[in-house]
């Protein structure tokens, strides 16, 4: 129903078809009901300002948001999406993690979003402690020119997996 009937006592009259809404005798809304169970149907109309805003989300809408802010971030925002079992949930995730710039800045939350995805860790709560405990500013993670190179030092006495078939 139309916004500004939230909170008043309103009558519903429903059929299998059809759901229409009465405040004071006097038709409000009407709809096509939904037949599957926990779905709904909504009017944008009936939407204040603000919803009218959260209506135009969609993964387009955040991935163009977190672009301007870097390709780590749009990669973060990517991650949340597609983790979510709701979209909502991770459209509200993924608002988190690109509204950090206001705090942060651009440029930290890039280096923070590329953190997070090295430690497959994509989520607001580790992005935001990155961020609050300074550590995208540190070199220490950061494996881009040793990630492919071994951790076991190179010795003679030491054999591979092979050896053991």
């Amino acid at each position: 129903m139309p916004y500004r009937y939230i909170g008043k006592e309103t009558t519903i009259h429903y059929t299998g078809s059809m759901v229409e809404v009465y405040y004071h005798q006097r038709r409000i809304a009407l709809h096509g009901r939904h037949p599957e169970k926990g779905s709904y149907n909504t009017n944008k109309e009936h939407l204040s300002s603000t919803h009218k805003y959260y209506s135009d989300w969609s993964p387009e809408f955040f991935k163009r948001k977190a672009a301007r802010h870097g390709d780590h971030v749009l990669g973060c925002v990517e991650a949340i999406l597609a983790k979510g079992d709701y979209p909502e949930i991770g459209y509200k995730r993924a608002m988190g993690v690109i509204q950090l710039h206001k705090a942060y800045g651009a440029e930290r939350l890039d280096n923070a979003c590329k953190r997070a995805l090295q430690a497959d860790a994509a989520t607001y709560i580790r992005i935001k402690n990155i961020l609050k405990n300074n550590l995208d500013k540190s070199s220490l993670f950061y494996r881009d020119l040793e990630e492919d190179k071994s951790h076991i030092p190179d010795h003679g006495n030491i054999r591979g997996a092979s050896a053991y078939q």
